[in-house]
């Protein structure tokens, strides 16, 4: 018998045959599409629309920095968890800093891709929604610089924001004059009609 053969047969001998075969590692879960991913409130429900929101949600934020960070800094530095250190808290702004420019970059590509591919002049459209978006942040100017810091250390940019974003420049580069700047829209189901009203044509 060679010395594999041999190797195998004790191993075989010292498994316990009545051993259950040990369990299958769980497959991870795939990532939510963008399509399945709750919408943002008071957002428009198509994919551009939406972008073009975000990207105001977003601008707001970024704008608020300068004036919220030293009301942040004294929160952060009164209040400490235990644990963790202020230069490791204040490294987490720093760092969220950096995705949301990267992110508004995202949404800025994609704005002007599905601008370029549609055949309707989207650019209004786009200038509402950003505006829209905005308004998220403003009632900033009636709140004490305390609550202002608090709304700003606890906003994230929804979900829904970029997936969409990468769908819709994607969408808008491969597709080309076949492009639908409404994909992605959920429309709302028509309302019904009361008793006795007269039948629209």
């Amino acid at each position: 018998m060679s010395a594999l053969l041999f190797a195998l047969a004790l191993l075989a001998q010292d498994a316990d045959p009545g051993a259950a075969p040990a369990p299958a590692e769980p497959a991870p879960e795939a990532a939510p599409a963008a399509e399945e991913l709750p919408w943002p409130a008071g957002a428009p429900h198509d994919d551009y629309g939406l972008v073009a929101w975000c990207h105001g949600a977003l601008t707001g934020y970024l704008d608020l920095h300068d004036q919220v960070m030293p009301e942040v800094t004294r929160i952060e530095t009164t209040y400490r968890p235990p644990g963790r250190t202020l230069a490791e808290d204040m490294k987490v702004y720093a760092d969220l800093q950096k995705q949301a420019r990267k992110d508004l970059k995202l949404f800025e590509r994609a704005i002007e891709a599905a601008e370029k591919a549609s055949i309707r002049p989207l650019a209004p459209v786009g200038a509402a929604a950003i505006k829209k978006g905005r308004a998220v942040w403003s009632g900033a100017s009636g709140l004490t610089p305390a609550r202002i810091a608090q709304e700003w250390m606890s906003w994230s940019l929804p979900v829904r924001c970029a997936p969409t974003a990468e769908r819709l420049e994607k969408n808008a580069q491969l597709l080309g004059a076949a492009f639908d700047p409404a994909a992605g829209a959920e429309v709302p189901p028509p309302a019904e009609e009361p008793p006795g009203a007269p039948a629209t044509n």
